[in-house]
């Protein structure tokens, strides 16, 4: 056995993935984050993303990676996922260096929407109608092809950044460019062009553990209306066990992680469900982001960052063993701009929100003064809130009130929606 300090090695610990850092510390662990983008970069937008880091690397290739971490000195027992890029790298990393991870031979599927597709069909799973593209111009033809609305999305990213509704084929001859970077910077060389799936869009959250899989909650994407969407993110609720499309879903869910060969760790599957069936949207083999992890700790047994990095570790937390308790009921709001681009003159009832005895947290993209463009992802959000209340009918109530108490006073260009 080695003398040498034991380290959990994080992949991209920034904004909620921070949050392993603390857990790391928490269990004795020394930590050394790598950093998948350039420090310049980093700098910029997070400069404090280094603190609480015992060793910091910058590196994307898996030979110099683990290279640097022989050099670090410190002997590595986990490594993880702290953020949706990392996850593909950090299994292959694990198996690299011998420590537990899920399947390798999959790990690209679960993070490349092309492969993730391809997987689910070899699998056997219910996903949308779909076909890859490398040029913007095969999209009107495979829309044709599929049956319109159809969804256009990079294979890569996440928070619905470059995501585009496609309604009819006047949307898809109009389709000039898409963002030519995903979320995280790096450069989009492929899209998915795939069925839109009408119905209930929910988010289920696991915790897996040796294979056994333990659903901690499930949430659901609400819409102001019934139109067709390409942005989930309006009212985002918590689900009771007893909801009816409870169980099929659960049951459909076991089933893409063991077809995804996930068997330690969080997870984050978005599914569509109607009368046909259970749909696979997405599958993330990571904690899920936005106010999840906030939530989970103000107000289950769940405890995010502590009870996955056991499973990262190769151990079985006790969550896995009992009912996770629920303590409130809880879910987040988006204060969208659904009319146009324009220049943000002030948000009203701002304070007030902040101020409200349901809100944990306010967060704010814009400032008056500020050009503020067409919600469409979740980088381009102008208010969110946290919030929570003793069960599901008040959360709704209450959202129901916030909604009234914030708007959003905007000087539009003149490209409003119709």
């Amino acid at each position: 056995m080695s003398d040498q300090a034991q380290a959990v090695l994080l992949l991209d610990p920034v904004k909620t993935g921070e949050g392993y850092k603390q857990a790391a510390r928490d269990l004795g662990l020394r930590v050394i984050s790598l950093y998948t983008v350039e420090q310049s970069e980093l700098n910029g937008r997070w400069p404090t993303h280094a603190d609480g880091d015992d060793v910091s690397l910058y590196a994307s290739a898996p030979a110099d990676i683990v290279s640097a971490v022989a050099e670090a000195g410190l002997r590595v027992v986990a490594v993880v996922p702290a953020m949706e890029a990392g996850v593909h790298l950090a299994d292959v990393l694990a198996d690299m260096l011998g420590l537990p991870g899920n399947d390798v031979s999959l790990a690209r599927a679960r993070r490349n929407k092309a492969a993730m597709r391809a997987r689910a069909a070899e699998a056997g799973l219910a996903i949308p109608r779909f076909q890859r593209v490398e040029d913007l111009t095969e999209v009107p033809g495979v829309a044709a092809a599929i049956g319109y609305p159809v969804i256009l999305k990079p294979t890569t990213g996440a928070g619905s950044h470059g995501v585009t509704l496609l309604s009819t084929a006047a949307d898809a001859a109009n389709l000039r460019s898409t963002d030519a970077t995903d979320l995280f910077g790096w450069p989009v060389r492929e899209w998915l062009v795939e069925q839109y799936v009408r119905g209930r869009e929910l988010a289920v959250n696991c915790l897996s553990s040796d294979g056994d899989h333990q659903v901690i909650d499930m949430w659901e994407y609400r819409q102001p209306d019934g139109r067709d969407y390409d942005f989930p993110l309006w009212n985002t609720v918590q689900l009771t066990p007893d909801d009816p499309d409870w169980s099929r879903v659960e049951a459909f869910v076991a089933q893409v992680l063991r077809a995804y060969g996930i068997s330690r760790g969080p997870s984050h599957t978005e599914v569509k469900c109607n009368a046909d069936g259970v749909f696979l949207i997405e599958i993330g083999a990571r904690l899920a982001g936005g106010p999840a992890t906030d939530l989970w700790s103000a107000h289950t047994s769940f405890r995010p960052y502590h009870d996955s990095l056991e499973c990262y570790l190769g151990r079985r937390p006790t969550i896995m063993d009992g009912v996770v308790q629920t303590y409130a009921a809880y879910g987040a709001i988006a204060i969208r701009n659904d009319v146009g681009p324009g220049t943000l003159t002030d948000i009203h009832g701002l304070a007030e929100l902040e101020a409200h005895p349901n809100v944990a947290k306010v967060l704010v993209g814009y400032a008056p003064g500020d050009r503020i463009p067409l919600t469409q992802d979740s980088k381009t959000i102008p208010v969110g809130a946290w919030v929570s209340a003793p069960d599901q009918g008040a959360l709704l109530r209450v959202m129901g009130e916030l909604r009234r108490m914030v708007s959003l006073e905007i000087a539009y260009d003149g490209t409003e929606r119709g």
